[in-house]
């Protein structure tokens, strides 16, 4: 039978141990760190984007040099040096959490060294004008960093290592968009399924702490402002519905692009990136630096300024660009360069809302490209609380909860019919690669200078010139 809780005596059993205190000291300082690391990698990049700027600002066609060669660059010291930092940073840290991996292997996805060069390998994407999003990485920054944490615990410690790495996780989400709720729902919907009560306390210190670093940093703000939300009504359901449907075929067609492009599919293409990936990912940045010129250098980068300024009802995009994005964004994660797809997600959704807004013309533009967020990001991630939620504090969007949840949860649907989950898929073809790895054959050159043993030894001794027969054989020589 259970009993109230004894508080005097719990209170002697919390301080009877200084060790315990210490290895919450650890982590929380960790967590601490983990914010910082979020906040400088936030830093660099912003400021890597702006050196791309003035470059394209001062010679637009410099870019069709810079961008192949920096794009070239970045995949050779990525797949020489770094392999696990190409990419988003979310599925390496679903495949350190996989519960098929062994417990070793986990600093091949999440470490203090991976952090460093996710930082700077995803800064110098910026600095190439990429289609490239910081939110995604930002996950594995803030992970590798808590992870890193382990080596000062006691060994009876009950902060085990999925803790730390789920609460960097949702850490690096809180501080990559001041979203701090999203942060926990990231936790429980993308990484683990469910947060257990003893790592439940370990993940909210550490996006509370994580998250007051960015805010000390940015200051207490939405991400992309407070957007003018008019009255809801009915009126809004039709042109709603067609944003929800239209962000869920897009969505899923874009995550079975990006499955079918990073893990090994065999196409050509994918057969031509295995045998020469840093040409190809020259050839990537300058599609890239192409449609940067085609678009006036609207997709380039994150595409945030861009969704503002629709937001403010200052910029129409024409549904060309969210094309070109679209591409520009494929086409850069195809390369293999360290960076998210989080932003560019967010810019893509906002197109699609903003060309529905301009077609139904009933002064919905800021509520109807909020929907196209939250319901692009939802059906790339098929996350669908984590997309609402995210651009709901990303635009101050409270009045339209029930809207954006709707699109969101619409949205994903449609995309789970096109495609599997995309960061699943890339996290099971990252465990299986470490786990399963595919026999390497034999060189053919050795095959073929060696004989097969069989052959060897059935092969006869060299016998003398045969005689002729001196007369009829008997049957036993016969």
């Amino acid at each position: 039978m259970n009993r109230e809780p004894d508080f005097l005596e719990n209170l002697r059993a919390e301080f009877s141990s200084f060790r315990t205190w210490l290895d919450r000291a650890i982590v929380l300082g960790y967590a601490v760190l983990a914010g910082l690391f979020v906040v400088g990698f936030t830093l660099a990049a912003e400021w890597a984007f702006g050196l791309f700027e003035r470059l394209y600002h001062a010679q637009p066609w410099a870019v069709l040099i810079w961008t192949p060669l920096a794009t070239a660059g970045i995949v050779a010291i990525t797949r020489r040096w770094f392999p696990a930092a190409s990419g988003s940073g979310i599925p390496q840290v679903k495949a350190a959490l996989d519960d098929e991996l062994p417990p070793p292997e986990r600093s091949r996805f999440a470490s203090l060294r991976l952090t460093l060069a996710k930082i700077v390998l995803g800064t110098a994407s910026f600095a190439a004008g990429l289609s490239v999003g910081r939110e995604g990485p930002s996950v594995q920054v803030a992970a590798g960093v808590m992870q890193h944490a382990r080596r000062w615990l006691s060994p009876r410690t009950t902060i085990d290592a999925r803790a730390l790495l789920v609460a960097g996780g949702a850490a690096g989400i809180a501080g990559a968009f001041n979203a701090p709720l999203a942060g926990v729902v990231f936790a429980i919907e993308e990484l683990v399924g469910r947060l257990e009560a003893r790592a439940s306390g370990v993940v909210i210190a550490a996006i509370v702490l994580a998250g007051l670093v960015a805010v000390s940093a940015f200051g207490n703000f939405s991400y992309f402002g407070r957007i003018q939300v008019p009255r809801l009504g009915w009126d809004i359901a039709g042109p709603g519905l067609g944003v929800a449907l239209a962000c869920g075929v897009a969505g899923g067609v874009f995550s079975r692009l990006m499955i079918a492009s990073l893990t090994n599919a065999p196409q050509r293409l994918t057969r031509l990136r295995a045998r020469a990936p840093v040409r190809f990912a020259a050839v990537c940045g300058l599609l890239v630096a192409a449609m940067g010129l085609a678009s006036g250098g609207a997709t380039f980068g994150a595409g945030s300024e861009a969704v503002k300024q629709m937001l403010a009802g200052h910029d129409e995009l024409t549904p060309v660009y969210t094309l070109l994005k679209f591409i520009a964004t494929w086409v850069t994660a195809w390369s293999g360069v360290p960076g998210g797809i989080f932003a560019p997600s967010l810019s893509i959704g906002a197109g699609i809302g903003d060309a529905v807004a301009s077609a139904a013309g009933q002064g919905l533009g800021p509520a109807l490209i909020a929907m196209g967020m939250a319901g692009f990001l939802a059906a790339v991630t098929q996350a669908p609380l984590t997309a609402f939620i995210i651009v709901m504090e990303m635009v101050d969007g409270h009045a339209m909860v029930l809207s954006l949840m709707a699109c969101a949860m619409l949205a994903s649907l449609v995309s789970r019919m096109i495609s599997r989950p995309l960061y699943e898929a890339l996290a099971e073809h990252m465990v299986a690669a470490v786990v399963r790895p595919e026999p390497v054959p034999p060189p053919v050159a050795a095959v073929a200078a060696e004989p097969p043993a069989a052959a060897v030894e059935s092969s006869p001794e060299p016998s003398p010139e045969p005689q002729p027969p001196a007369g009829p054989q008997s049957a036993t020589e016969r």
